[in-house]
């Protein structure tokens, strides 16, 4: 899981937003050292599709046809949303720690503060999340990157891209090994002790390498976010060149993992076929009920799906956090943020258009933990328990007449306004 005015807080997906959507007189100032602020807008808009996109993969139905649009909108939508989330996190924690030059001093120590609150909340809150609906919350995960994250604020845009392409390349055959070496008896040994696994059945074994969205292949999400945060996005030759890298990344890690394994290699629709297939619908939650929310990735190597076996580390299955999924949606999440970006500078009618929708990226904290909820109330829209688009087009518009009404009203959106009240105490650091 972003901008405005002075760089404050923004947030991703799942954390902290930034107040409502601007006007164009917003665009006018300017972030030192960086872009208009307006231009930022974008990260908005980037935000309400990662949000519309987790919704889909949650609540659509998964359909195994191949050729109807509904399983084409699925597959895109499936693990390149969360990744698109995670990357969009990295480039608001930076918002938050200096975007084109790190804080130091008094304001370094007070920005570190203000992530360190946020990234204990969202583990707290992400952990009650799961209690109910398992897995499938990204939260609790959220707030493990942001720790983590702190260890990297004041570092350039080169030196993160380097630390991004290393995780990419080689954590997830690290991930393999160590999964191989963890037998059952061993996790269950260590999840023994683990009051979080006991809580939640999100332990921290399943949020640093077993679980949904493991910190040991994630963090490169969230470090790429931090490199494009450090770039200026407003220059036209930087945005072309990350356009090329993003298809570039994208194009190549799919166009190998299929060259090598075959097309079912990368194109899983509705868990069939490729070697995501597992468990169906319902498998990533907690029991019955609204808990049961399948994530449609029941995948290799996670939670409920069949183990990655060696040739699997060369497919790009989504959610198989091997180096081609990790590098594609990579660069998908490129391709959005920059386009989204240059859409929302160069096409102000659109900008105009699209306010209600960017509304929603604004607070995208209150709009995902929201669809979870609204799920508990309406258990029928759960993925798997229809066969009709009409539940997850119901939430796309509700999240959207409720994000544009409350902005008209207040700065930010409920649960943003209550992360950004629980960091206050942080400019009491010196």
């Amino acid at each position: 899981m972003t901008q405005i005015k002075p760089p404050q807080e923004t947030s991703a997906p799942q954390e902290h937003s930034p107040p409502g959507p601007r006007t164009s007189s917003d665009s006018a100032g300017q972030v030192s050292g960086g872009p208009s602020m307006g231009r930022l807008v974008g990260l908005d808009l980037a935000r309400a599709l990662a949000v519309f996109g987790m919704y889909i993969v949650h609540i659509a139905p998964m359909e195994s046809a191949t050729d109807s649009v509904g399983s084409w909108v699925y597959f895109l939508a499936e693990g390149r949303s969360s990744a698109l989330f995670a990357t969009l996190a990295g480039f608001s924690l930076m918002l938050i720690a200096g975007r084109r030059e790190p804080k130091t001093g008094l304001a370094g120590r007070q920005a570190k503060a203000r992530i360190a609150i946020r990234a204990v909340i969202l583990l707290a809150l992400g952990t009650v999340l799961a209690m109910e609906y398992g897995d499938i919350v990204i939260l609790a995960y959220y707030g493990v990157y942001f720790l983590l994250a702190l260890l990297l604020v004041r570092l350039s845009a080169r030196t993160l891209a380097i630390i991004a392409a290393g995780i990419a390349l080689f954590t997830p055959q690290l991930a393999f090994v160590l999964k191989m070496w963890l037998s059952d008896s061993v996790q269950q040994s260590i999840n023994a002790y683990d009051p979080l696994e006991r809580l939640s059945t999100v332990g921290v074994l399943d949020l640093l390498l077993t679980g949904l969205y493991p910190t040991i292949t994630w963090m490169a999400f969230v470090i790429t976010g931090m490199a494009l945060a450090r770039l200026d996005l407003s220059a036209a030759a930087v945005r072309r060149r990350l356009a090329a890298l993003g298809a570039g990344l994208t194009v190549g890690a799919y166009g190998l993992a299929m060259l090598l394994t075959g097309k079912d290699a990368v194109l899983s629709f509705g868990g069939g076929g490729g070697p995501s297939s597992g468990p169906g619908p319902g498998s990533m939650g907690s029991g019955s009920g609204p808990g049961s929310m399948g994530s449609g990735s029941g995948g290799p190597g996670g939670p409920g799906g069949p183990e990655l076996s060696a040739s699997d580390l060369l497919g790009a299955v989504s959610h198989t956090g091997t180096t081609f999924d990790t590098i594609g949606c990579v660069g998908v999440a490129i391709l959005v943020i920059v386009g989204a970006t240059v859409a929302m500078d160069r096409l102000p009618r659109l900008r105009r258009l699209a306010k209600p929708v960017i509304a929603v990226g604004t607070m995208s904290l209150t709009a995902y933990v929201g669809h979870f909820l609204a799920q508990s109330a309406w258990p029928a829209s759960g993925a798997g328990t229809t066969k009709s688009w009409v539940p997850v087009l119901t939430y796309i518009l509700v999240a959207i007449v409720f994000a544009a009404i409350w902005s008209r009203f207040f700065r930010r959106g409920p649960l943003e306004h209550l992360l950004n009240t629980a960091t206050k105490p942080a400019k009491y650091i010196r």
